[in-house]
């Protein structure tokens, strides 16, 4: 077969003329430096190639070389700890061969060919293999072990197995013999396609909190373990600092956090503080559990398209193993200007704004492989993919198309408001323009785990904050002497919601993390404050002393009280509270 030629070169898209005997989606070798690329359209005239590198001082002419399958990521011990580009090449070892700037045609393996892990074979000779098999384990961190599973597709018996020990990810640990009498080898690590979702026994609903220890989210806006959650917001809103919160106190097993398109400067703080994080969980540095996908925004923007595909590829294999994994995509928006620069390139006819008709079904392939599943294997392990995804509205206008699209697709959307983060409150997420589909799913586990009252008391709670901005209007064009004593109750109400639960301070040590009991109890206390204030107001009771009392103060105290003796002091505020109340109630009686 004739050798496949470059015909024209449009930026990041490379053509060739003539037949080729490529396949669709296809990974290449482009040109003389061996840049990255991948089929992305046929016809009888022409291939149309995506290359993932700088195509700059490439030539008509120079050879393209087939790899003989698609683009791909490697799967095995080593991905933890590890910072990688948007097609899973490692970046410190980049640096240490290239220097600070990627040179073209790097061609270095995902996985360290030459490190040794720890090995337990969990198979012997005789035993059936079937897809999804866990047949070696490994601890790839001190916090996470690594379960060597058979790809989809490899079953048979097992013929031969290694003695534990150490080994590379690349020697052969297990050889089987499948129905058809050929002996396949297995080593640590497998390789999977990045647009091919990885196969399940079945999927399950979500009936679990994905907890996240910030009240806004899971007392009002909860996400359930194998969700789809978007996070949108203009510049300044906080979206970096809610998804850190996110990625640290969520208990979710393994975080992978992928930064598309980002501003260099923004993934260097990321990834630096990332590198600082201690897990409150081990007391260990996160990166013990966490994967990060930096793809910065000078950074090839074919390559920007594909690391979404490489962060949830990594995400259902951990997954796979049977544990919660959580996917933290920031952001979204830059990832869809990437297919509206592409669809531009490719002279496709535009859609809304620029971008291309099909932006939400892509939206919607990556977001659809989140869930709570039952993996392959014999051994029913279960496991979830929790997406979260950031959007970056131009002017934090959420009229937009990928806000718009996402929207469509997600059941949770935690609006950030610039107003309330440029007021200093965070998580600056408006509970006005919030919501989330996830309630009556986890109406359930909540009733089981925290009463009856819990997800009452967030009903009211959310009342009395719509309640609020209605009154707000009205104050705003008669003032608030207008309103009658029970109103203004309703407005103290909904402050002390908003100001001593909703905010919370991530650098406090009391109250960047909180309990679901310690959100139950407080938001209770909450409420008994309001019931009490409204009986006292009915025996006539001032309502500006009814402000004034000591446990009020002491109420918006509570949230920075250690979380060893909460409840204790929780209980001795309502029992202040109780008896503050009913001096003013009768002192009132009495005159």
């Amino acid at each position: 077969m004739a050798q496949n030629l470059i015909y024209s070169i449009n930026g990041p898209v490379v053509t060739i003329k003539g037949k080729t005997g490529l396949s669709m989606m296809e990974m290449v070798h482009v040109g003389n430096d061996h840049l990255v690329g991948e089929v992305i359209r046929m016809d009888e005239e022409l291939t149309t190639i995506q290359v993932y590198e700088e195509t700059s001082g490439l030539a008509p002419g120079e050879p393209v070389t087939t790899t003989g399958g698609p683009l791909c990521v490697t799967l095995g011990p080593g991905i933890l700890r590890n910072i990688y580009d948007g097609i899973q090449r490692p970046l410190p070892a980049l640096e240490k061969e290239s220097g600070p700037f990627i040179a073209r045609g790097c061609n270095i393996p995902s996985l360290d060919p030459d490190a040794k892990w720890d090995v337990t074979v969990t198979v012997k000779v005789g035993d059936k293999i079937v897809p999804g098999q866990i047949y070696a384990t490994c601890p790839e961190t001190p916090v996470i072990l690594h379960k060597c599973m058979a790809a989809p597709g490899m079953e048979g018996t097992v013929t031969w197995v290694v003695e534990n020990g150490s080994y590379t990810v690349n020697d052969t640990v297990v050889r089987i013999t499948d129905k058809n009498g050929n002996e396949r080898e297995l080593t640590l690590c497998q390789k999977w396609p990045i647009r091919r979702p990885r196969p399940v026994q079945t999927r399950m609903p979500a009936q679990r909190p994905l907890i996240t220890g910030m009240r806004v989210v899971d007392t009002m806006f909860p996400i359930a373990k194998g969700g789809a959650a978007a996070i949108p917001g203009g510049f300044g809103t906080g979206k970096t600092m809610t998804q850190h919160q996110l990625a640290k106190w969520c208990d979710a097993d393994i975080i992978i956090y992928v930064g598309s398109g980002e501003r260099g400067n923004e993934m260097t703080q990321a990834l630096t503080e990332f590198g600082e994080l201690i897990d409150p969980k081990t007391g260990r540095p996160l990166t013990d559990r966490t994967v990060l996908i930096a793809n910065t925004s000078n950074m090839p923007v074919a390559a920007r398209e594909a690391s979404i595909y490489t962060g949830i590829t990594i995400a259902e294999y951990f997954r796979d193993m049977g544990y919660d994994v959580a996917v933290i995509a920031d952001s979204t928006s830059r990832w869809a200007e990437a297919l509206r620069e592409m669809s531009g390139r490719l002279e496709e006819m535009p859609g809304e704004e620029g971008y291309p008709a099909y932006l939400a079904s892509r939206l919607a392939q990556f977001y659809e492989r989140a869930g709570c599943v039952e993996c392959l294997g014999a051994d029913e392990r279960r496991g979830s993919l929790t997406a979260i995804g950031a959007v970056s509205p131009p002017g934090g206008d959420i009229s937009e198309p990928v806000s718009q699209a996402t929207m469509r697709i997600v059941k949770v959307f935690w609006g950030l408001d610039a107003s309330l983060a440029y007021a200093r409150h965070f998580p600056a997420i408006n509970w006005l323009t919030s919501y989330s589909l996830y309630l009556d799913t986890l109406r359930g586990w909540c009733d089981e785990n925290l009463g009856r009252s819990f997800m009452l008391n967030r009903g009211r709670a959310m009342a009395l904050l719509q309640k609020e901005a209605e009154l707000q209007e009205i104050v705003k064009l008669v003032g608030q002497d207008a309103l009658s004593p029970a109103d203004n109750l309703t407005l103290e109400s909904a402050k002390m919601i908003r100001e001593d639960f909703l905010q919370q301070n991530a650098f406090l040590e009391n109250d960047q993390y909180s309990s679901f009991d310690r959100q139950a109890r407080l938001l209770e206390l909450i409420l008994r404050y309001k019931d009490l204030c409204d009986a006292a107001i009915a025996r006539g009771a001032d309502i500006w002393k009814l402000y004034a009392i000591a446990a009020r103060a002491a109420i918006g105290r509570a949230k920075t009280v250690p979380a060893e003796r909460d409840q204790d002091v929780y209980a001795q505020i309502e029992a202040d509270m109780e008896q503050q109340i009913e001096e003013v109630a009768k002192e009132a009686e009495a005159e």
